[in-house]
């Protein structure tokens, strides 16, 4: 039957020259889909902006995305801090131990929750738990054309929709983060005092020494960057989702992925211009086994 030819064009060539042809058609499609949808993308965010300064949603809707986004991410948050910080307890003592230097664990500890771990953390948890499923619920009001009900009846879908949950993303972020830093900190002071025998009182006295004001402005002003990727991303895929239920699950997934890869890349850039902000600031800092 015809109806079960490919067309010409997308038909695969043969031999080496047809192979590096089609490696570079499929090159230079994926490259055009890229481009594709970093513009649809910019454009999206861009509504979402605007939306946002122009009118906010109703106070209902905005409440119940935060309980939804917040109030039920907190268990899992100050759950898996608390572990993390227990881990870095464990991985650290040994060789802290070697130098004689296990009371210097506090510094350590809450340095990296408050600056590093405890933002990506919450990040992380927030984009697997609320992010993928910002994305599906998105995906499905797409499939199912509720979102195009919206439109015919007068209402903005990105107004309606997509405010409501980035805002929620970007203003309960830093409390989520907070949550994870002090869970974490706890957890591993807990573990350090209770089971590794380390005394309380240095563990604390180093602990307050070496964690400044600074790092946990550090830690939250990162978590307002991730708060909004994560919102960002999770709702365009959701409203991009491709047609039955492999595309709510592929946009799902590709919410999480893409928010994740895009938290990390943040973060490396994050970090270097802070860190250039506080040496601007504070040239002389001292170093960690300081006297």
């Amino acid at each position: 039957m015809a109806g079960t030819h490919e067309p010409l064009g997308a038909a695969r060539r043969r031999g080496l020259f047809g192979s590096i042809y089609d490696s570079i058609a499929d090159l230079g499609a994926l490259v055009q889909r890229t481009i594709e949808t970093l513009g649809d993308m910019a454009l999206f965010n861009w509504r979402t902006f605007l939306w946002l300064v122009t009118r906010l949603p109703q106070r209902t809707t905005l409440f119940n995305n935060m309980y939804q986004i917040g109030v039920l991410s907190l268990p899992v948050v100050a759950l898996t801090g608390t572990f993390i910080g227990m881990v870095l307890a464990v991985q650290s003592f040994t060789q802290f131990r070697d130098f004689g230097l296990e009371t210097q664990l506090g510094g350590v500890i809450n340095k990296s929750m408050f600056r590093e771990l405890g933002p990506v953390l919450a990040a992380t948890m927030l984009a697997g738990r609320v992010g993928s499923a910002m994305a599906a619920e998105l995906g499905t009001m797409r499939v199912t054309e509720q979102i195009d009900a919206l439109s015919s009846m007068g209402a903005n879908p990105i107004q309606y929709l997509v405010v409501p949950r980035f805002l929620s993303c970007l203003l309960l972020i830093p409390s989520l983060t907070i949550m994870a830093v002090f869970m974490g900190a706890v957890g591993g002071e807990m573990y350090c005092v209770f089971v590794l025998d380390i005394d309380m009182y240095h563990y604390t006295a180093n602990a307050k020494k070496f964690v400044e004001n600074w790092d946990l402005f550090y830690g939250v002003v990162k978590s307002v960057f991730f708060g909004a990727t994560i919102g960002l991303v999770s709702c365009y895929r959701g409203f991009h989702c491709e047609p039955g239920a492999e595309g709510v699950g592929q946009a799902a997934t590709a919410a999480f992925v893409q928010s994740f890869v895009i938290i990390i890349v943040l973060d490396l850039f994050l970090s270097i211009l802070l860190d250039e902000i506080y040496l601007a600031i504070w040239p002389l800092t001292p170093g960690l086994f300081a006297g």
